[in-house]
């Protein structure tokens, strides 16, 4: 398991409440998030990294502490259940996660979509003939190339090879072998299937598209939510109303994706020059009642 963890780089944007009895935040007037500590959990995808690292450099403006923890899909769900950790932004539903969110959903808070419009399904490059699911075959392919084993997407990648009764497997690899396989394979203008899901930058740096499934197999429609540990309002209440704030679009996640994978930034910087160059969306996010940033501070003052 990798942690990351990083503190809050500017104290003096801490979120101060501003009086004792403000509704919205639960807090008292004693409640401040500097040196809070926050941890965020998360699975290694691209999506995820650029939607994970956003809001935590969002709550450490806000003062708090955030450690960000990878870990496969189950023990993402598991943590934040059992209180291990206190949230994370990367639940695929209705049907990506689904098993996870009947297991756990119960156990956490439930913030609804940080993200609407997503979708999964398999991948063909454009130079490729077939348009269906149901022309996939030896004949085209040696396998389906997915990612890790435990993914939502590869069960169902696993449920499609069974309904469409396919003479080919799905082979689990990673995100990034999954990617660099399709790089290679369009190099060459190889036949290459690969399990995909959007927002992911790949739709933008290459020209493929999504196999259509008429069997129904994958939702066309799904949405990232985010999940939070039960008490998180109580202990730390700026924090649960900035992640209940957290919503954006699928082009704003893939600018972040795309200055990792075509630009050569480092994920942390990606997040925040998108952070820099949104500020008022940011600052949206962070507009809890009783609290007050630096921006509001600086525009006082001019």
């Amino acid at each position: 398991m990798n942690i990351w963890k990083t503190s809050a780089g500017i104290g003096a944007a801490a979120l101060l409440l501003a009086a004792c009895g403000e509704e919205n935040t639960g807090a008292d007037e004693d409640y401040s998030p500097e040196g809070q500590e926050i941890e965020l959990t998360y699975v290694a995808w691209e999506s995820e990294l650029a939607s994970t690292n956003v809001i935590a450099k969002v709550l450490e403006e806000a003062g708090y502490d955030v450690t960000l923890t990878v870990v496969e899909q189950a023990p993402m769900w598991v943590s934040v259940a059992n209180g291990d950790a206190d949230g994370f932004v990367g639940a695929w539903l209705p049907s990506d996660m689904a098993s996870e969110y009947e297991q756990y959903g119960d156990d956490m808070v439930d913030l609804g979509a940080n993200l609407e419009g997503s979708r999964t399904g398999l991948a063909v490059p454009d130079y490729m003939d077939i348009t269906s699911i149901d022309e996939l075959s030896s004949d085209v392919v040696d396998e389906i190339i997915g990612i890790d084993a435990g993914a939502g997407i590869m069960m169902s990648t696993e449920e499609v090879v069974d309904v469409y009764d396919l003479d080919i497997d799905a082979s689990p690899s990673s995100d990034a072998a999954m990617t660099a396989a399709l790089d290679a394979a369009i190099d060459n203008e190889d036949p290459i299937v690969v399990t995909a899901w959007q927002p992911h930058w790949k739709f933008n740096s290459y020209d493929i598209r999504f196999l259509e499934d008429p069997e129904g197999v994958y939702e066309e429609e799904e949405e990232i939510r985010t999940m939070v540990r039960e008490g998180l309002e109580e202990d730390h209440p700026v924090a649960f109303e900035i992640l209940d704030n957290f919503y954006w679009d699928a082009d704003d996640m893939n600018e972040v994706m795309l200055d990792v994978a075509e630009n050569d930034m480092e994920i942390e910087e990606a997040a925040q020059q998108w952070i820099d160059n949104n500020r008022e969306t940011v600052d949206e996010w962070l507009a809890v009642e009783g609290a007050e940033t630096d921006n509001e501070e600086a525009d006082n003052e001019e």
